[in-house]
Parts: C-alpha cells; structure tokens; sequence
C-alpha cells in the first residue's frame, strides 16, 4: 500500500484523464493508472506509465476527439 507524502493518507489505484506535454503539445490522455489519496487527491504517476504515454505519442495514436483551447493571462 502507498502512502501519500503530503497528508499520509492511503492511495487507490485509480485510472484517470490527464493532461500531457509532449514535443510542445498538449493532450489528455485517458484511462491513465495511478496511484490517487483518498484524503487530498494527490496522484501519483508511475515513471514506466510516462514513458508509456510518450511512447505511444511518438507512434501514430487513434484520436478519440479533438476540442479548442482557451489560453489566458490572469
């Protein structure tokens, strides 16, 4: 069992959507696994399942859709 290292809560493998930089792009990816607090929602990624990730983006990947992005300044 992992223990989160901000609030010493337990982790749950869960899998998740998440957002990824690769060769400056943007993606989400989804159904990532990952080790989630049940207390603070911190996540966890494995270094294997990032190397997964950017693995797969260098190969051609099925695109399940595609949406607009606002970037703003605050």
């Amino acid at each position: 069992m992992m223990i989160c290292e901000f609030c010493g809560s337990e982790m749950i493998e869960k899998k998740v959507k998440r957002l990824h930089w690769f060769n400056k792009k943007l993606y989400i990816v989804e159904n990532v696994p990952t080790q989630v607090c049940v207390e603070c929602g911190e996540r966890y990624f494995h270094a294997q399942t990032l190397d997964e990730i950017d693995r797969m983006l260098e190969l051609d990947h099925e695109v399940v859709e595609r949406i607009e992005v606002e970037v703003v300044a605050l």
